[in-house]
């Protein structure tokens, strides 16, 4: 479980989060939405510990990460998180399965052992023909795949996703949901998303809505709609 109180942050004076309280529990499928500003994004990095909170804390089954030196947390960060973006951030002199091992290697793994991973989670993720391509290489839909690889490669206990689908195209955007859906079924994984997509929070199992650095609405969603698998 996932427990965010009172969070604080603000940039040059301008507060965008306004003491924030948040449960999130094991397995949830979280949706955050909002307008721009409203910051979703930074509480996303807090949750993810990208981002420092000026006050408050985020425990994680009763640790409290904002606590950390920087080594553990960072320790923390590569075993238990996971991180998907909107433009995939694949490093684009590496091929795939060099991009999908890194954070393994990071974390201490063998090379070998790591990219035979990575290889099987591509392959996993529909792009076993993929393995020595660049990111140049794929499309949009198949960059975005293989950066899932990447967030899944340490077995990570909650994925969090920064408006992922919204570089994608209709027909891609779909097939991200239905894999993210997927994943939570098969593996029981957390999935924390800040989206503007309405039709990817309808169907998630709660909606927190934000507006100026508040949450104002949290409500269990009610569509049990098509693009869950």
């Amino acid at each position: 479980m996932i427990q965010v109180s009172d969070i604080v942050k603000s940039y040059d004076g301008l507060k965008v989060l306004d003491s924030v309280s948040l449960t999130i529990d094991d397995g949830e499928f979280l949706s955050i939405v909002g307008p721009s500003g409203a910051g979703k994004t930074t509480l996303l990095q807090i949750i993810g510990s990208l981002e420092a909170p000026d006050s408050g804390s985020v425990l994680y089954d009763g640790t409290d990460i904002v606590r950390m030196k920087e080594a553990q947390l960072a320790a923390f960060r590569n075993k238990n998180m996971g991180f998907v973006f909107q433009f995939h951030q694949l490093l684009p002199e590496f091929t795939m399965v060099e991009n999908v091992a890194m954070p393994a290697m990071i974390g201490g793994q063998g090379r070998r052992a790591a990219m035979d991973r990575a290889a099987e989670l591509l392959r996993g993720l529909g792009l076993g023909d993929r393995l020595t391509h660049k990111p140049n290489q794929l499309s949009g839909g198949e960059r975005q795949r293989a950066a899932v690889a990447r967030a899944l490669i340490n077995d990570p206990s909650v994925i969090l996703a920064d408006e992922p689908s919204g570089s994608l195209d209709s027909h891609n955007r779909e097939e991200l949901y239905r894999l993210f859906f997927d994943l939570r079924r098969t593996t029981g994984k957390t999935f924390i998303i800040v989206t503007h997509d309405e039709s990817l929070a309808l169907t998630s199992d709660r909606i927190v809505h934000m507006a100026d650095g508040r949450i104002i609405n949290n409500t269990i969603s009610t569509d049990q709609s098509a693009i869950r698998p």
